[in-house]
């Protein structure tokens, strides 16, 4: 421990020294750095979005690989063939010369990995969600802030420039004072919606215990992995939906825009009777946000399924595959990814974006890099992310408990609603609990 904790502070006095090279810029991010400034890193899940994020940070030292598939796991060690590999991520956390870990695991185990990982002073990037449930999302949050490492939530497009001009826009008033937004998500679920009776020989290339992790124990299925059915992700032994996954990326920009944190109220609609295995095929929350400083109170809501907000004159929503709609007492904006619209357009015919004030990304990987070596800021640090993840999941939570819950952040309970507690927390499988729970 002493030894990795005096090679990071080598790595950070080296990076400062050569303080030059760290500019703010996108260009910056296109430059390389000397072989004594790269970090030493570890890819806990390195296929899909693991693969993606491992090749983003190829430039450094990838010194351990680990994933239960086999064949995965082989694929990115012959790409990296001087790393050590493993199937368990907790043993890949006992290698002693790892600064930083990337986690790219199925959503269940995204904060026991990263948890365990900042407890031994490592750097971390979690794809998003961060968490599986909201008690989750708050110990990723505390612990980050205590141990001091950089981290980084996989929520690439917050790095993008849309976005930075629409939160420009919002904060300089553009459309004056908002109270109401609306963010959405047309993406369902089809396949099995209760636990299959049969099962299935686990492949042998797969690892299905450590797959599950701390989830239940439960047979092997093949559905749990088919894109185009409902996968792992709408399992709530697994994942959390739509909103678990897209809320990530999408309600990022009121979050961020509108300088939100903790609601007072969250409820929920969707199909009834709730599944008690699985996501529902559509889900409509809306959280009620108090006011914060000269900023009025807001109500977001969010749409996923085969639902919209109502379209504003000049816009048709339904073309938008997602998007956030804020409503201001001046006007209109509607956002996705790449583009924004002010409404109406005749009010902004003539309007004339001011000039940047959010500095232009590193790059989204980059900034994490940038951080783990200077002690700078990432803009999806898990106190940000922790907080925009605890916030949605609360939804999940709302829909499950049946009823609107009044939330009280500091103790991280549903005031209302005792029944509602087995959804913010969780019980983990033997060997698998994590510290603080």
């Amino acid at each position: 421990m002493n030894r990795c904790s005096n090679r990071r502070e080598f790595l950070k006095r080296s990076a400062l020294a050569g303080a030059g090279f760290w500019i703010t810029t996108a260009s910056a991010s296109g430059q390389s750095q000397s072989p004594n400034e790269k970090l030493n890193l570890g890819i806990i899940g390195v296929h899909s979005r693991g693969a993606a994020n491992m090749q983003a940070v190829a430039s450094e030292n990838i010194v351990a690989l680990c994933d239960v598939d086999e064949n995965f796991l082989a694929e990115a060690a012959a790409k990296h063939p001087k790393a050590k590999t493993y199937i368990d991520w907790r043993k890949m956390l006992d290698q002693k010369d790892i600064d930083a870990v990337l986690v790219s695991t199925t959503e269940h185990t995204h904060a026991p990995a990263s948890l365990m990982a900042m407890q031994r002073g490592m750097h971390v990037y979690c794809e998003k969600p961060l968490a599986h449930t909201v008690e989750e999302a708050r110990l990723m949050r505390e612990t980050s802030r205590r141990v001091k490492v950089a981290t980084q939530m996989g929520t690439q497009i917050h790095a993008g420039d849309n976005y930075r001009r629409v939160v420009e826009l919002i904060q300089s008033g553009v459309i004056g004072l908002v109270r109401e937004a609306h963010s959405w998500v047309e993406q369902g679920i089809a396949g099995p919606v209760t636990r299959p009776p049969e099962s299935f020989p686990v492949p042998a290339n797969l690892h299905w215990d450590l797959w599950l992790g701390p989830a239940p124990s439960r047979p092997y299925h093949p559905c749990y992995f088919e894109k185009r059915s409902i996968s792992w992700q709408n399992w709530w032994d697994f994942g959390n939906g739509a909103l678990g996954d897209m809320g990530s990326h999408i309600i990022d920009l009121p979050f961020w825009a509108l300088r939100l944190q903790s609601p007072t109220t969250v409820e929920a609609e969707g199909p009834l009777p709730v599944r008690e295995e699985t996501y529902p095929d559509c889900l409509k929350v809306r959280w009620e946000h108090p006011a914060r400083g000269d900023r009025p109170p807001v109500k977001l809501t969010w749409y996923d399924g085969k639902q919209f907000p109502e379209s504003p004159e000049g816009v048709d929503l339904s073309k938008w595959h997602l998007g956030t709609m804020f409503i201001g007492d001046k006007g209109i904006l509607v956002a996705d990814y790449r583009r924004y619209l002010l409404l109406p357009e005749a009010d902004f015919k003539d309007f004339q974006s001011p000039p940047p004030s959010i500095a232009p990304s590193l790059g989204h990987h980059q900034e994490w890099l940038h951080a783990c070596k200077t002690g700078a800021a990432t803009l999806c640090n898990f106190d940000y992310s922790g907080a925009l993840v605890e916030h949605n999941l609360l939804g999940t939570v709302a829909f499950r408990a049946g009823k609107k819950l009044q939330w009280d952040p500091e103790h991280l309970k549903a005031t209302n609603c005792p029944e509602a507690d087995r959804f913010i927390r969780k019980t983990y499988r033997e060997g698998w609990a994590i510290d603080g729970v």
